[in-house]
């Protein structure tokens, strides 16, 4: 996988997640829970760690609030 960079954290509400799972029906459950509960840059795809057991998944969270509509 690829490093995080600061832009993946760079304001309050950011976050990156890391699934570690058996198999990629597991991590792709997991990441559905997470998309139901907020904003969600979902992955495509499980990585294999060489010598790890189980499959990787990261996908990027925003927990900030949405912005209100302006008020006419």
């Amino acid at each position: 996988m690829r490093q995080i960079n600061d832009a993946h954290v760079a304001r309050p509400g950011l976050a990156v997640v890391e699934i570690a799972a058996v198999d990629d029906e597991t991590a792709f459950a997991v990441q559905e829970l997470l998309a139901a509960r907020c904003g969600i840059a979902p992955a495509d795809r499980t990585t294999l760690g060489p010598g790890e057991p189980g499959v990787r998944l990261r996908c990027f969270l925003d927990l900030r609030p949405e912005l209100s509509p302006p008020v006419t």
